[in-house]
């Protein structure tokens, strides 16, 4: 499957997912073509494509000059066919990186055969009441296993007793990248601790003692990274300063607008030679804001990046980790078809930790010798 390929059925998938969420409000018209293309970062060609599919499959109506609305009484009748006997697993997404849906799709897709097994994607928009509507409907309707990532993980979850129901039936589940530490279910996810340390280390090799960090708090995944470049710099050395690091939530990395609180952020940080982004959405947005102040990377500012979902890293030049969704997708698939045979629904052994894959760029630049600070004493 290509990339338009894959990005046409992730921007099916979400609006699939939509019209599941929508479907009892009367009258609801979805989001515009041009609205589709910023939110999931495709081209509005292949919007249009995945809108016309589900409006010649009756679930979407066209009004002229109005725009598009869901068909009721359709989309409450719609069933994509029987499993026909075939294995059926729900896979829930936060929807929020297209990229690395896509990749991660793509690796599920290569280890679950359509022939045996009916996968169904759903999408929370990283949001509890999506989850919890999405849980809720399916709970019942016959899967033999779940694939999730975590809605706003390190906060506490509204939705356990959902998870709860769904261990009760005896219904394995696999996490990857969030999970809930209050459930037994295994998970697949990156050593974010010994990411953190391969790229921050580089920085404080190169002189960086004044390295600003933007994370997101409702993310357990970033909660992880911070803590490995707290590790990072306490080992070698550097002082740890609060006033350099940037929390934000999850939805705030997807919206433009943030680049003026990441603008303002930065300009209060005078001495600041190099920047850590978690992910490749906040990377892209602290760009802008470098490239509206005129500031180069690395020339100005050196710039690492965790998780960069985007295919062109080496064109980039950026020193990142990159995202590992077909890996991880093949894990994630892989481990639930043996818990689904082995009818396990807790941890045994099934959990997996994935090494990081480190692409060495050139966004990092040493600092001038006069702008070095000592390293404070242990």
């Amino acid at each position: 499957m290509n990339g338009r390929d894959r990005k046409w059925e992730m921007v099916y998938s979400w609006v699939r997912a939509y019209i599941e969420e929508n479907k009892f409000s009367g009258n609801t018209r979805i989001p515009s073509e041009n609205a589709l293309s910023r939110r999931l970062s495709v081209s509005r060609e292949t919007v249009r494509a995945a809108l016309d599919c589900l409006t010649q499959e009756g679930l979407l109506r066209k009004v002229k000059g109005s725009g598009t609305y869901i068909n009721k009484e359709q989309a409450l009748s719609w069933e994509p066919g029987g499993s026909g006997g075939r294995i059926k697993i729900g896979l829930i997404l936060q929807g929020q990186d297209g990229d690395a849906n896509s990749s991660l799709m793509d690796g599920i897709r290569s280890i679950l055969p359509p022939d045996q097994v009916d996968l169904r994607t759903f999408l929370t928009d990283n949001k509890f009441a999506n989850e919890r509507r999405c849980l809720q409907s399916v709970v019942n309707q016959g899967f033999q296993g779940f694939i999730v990532d975590g809605v706003k993980a390190s906060l506490l979850n509204p939705n356990l007793d959902c998870y709860q129901k769904i261990y009760q039936k005896h219904i394995p589940v696999i996490f990857y990248n969030n999970y809930y530490k209050n459930l037994k279910y295994p998970r697949v996810v990156v050593n974010d601790l010994q990411c953190a340390r391969e790229l921050i280390g580089p920085l404080i090799q190169a002189g960086h003692r004044h390295i600003a960090g933007i994370f997101l708090y409702d993310n357990y995944q970033s909660i992880e990274k911070f803590q490995g470049m707290v590790e990072a710099l306490r080992q070698n050395g550097v002082e740890y300063q609060d006033d350099y690091i940037k929390w934000c939530i999850s939805n705030e990395a997807h919206d433009d607008r943030f680049t003026r609180s990441i603008d303002r952020f930065l300009k209060g940080l005078p001495r600041c030679t190099a920047i850590v982004c978690c992910n490749y959405m906040i990377y892209r947005l602290v760009r802008q804001v470098l490239d509206k102040q005129g500031r180069r990377v690395p020339g100005d500012c050196s710039l690492v990046c965790f998780d960069y979902s985007g295919q062109d890293w080496e064109a980039e030049g950026i020193t990142c980790s990159i995202h590992q969704g077909r890996e991880i997708g093949r894990e994630v698939a892989s481990r639930l078809m043996k818990m689904i045979r082995n009818r396990d629904c807790e941890d045994k052994n099934y959990s997996y930790v994935l090494a990081p894959k480190i692409y060495v760029g050139r966004s990092i630049e040493p600092v001038h010798p006069a702008e070095r600070r000592k390293p404070c004493p242990h």
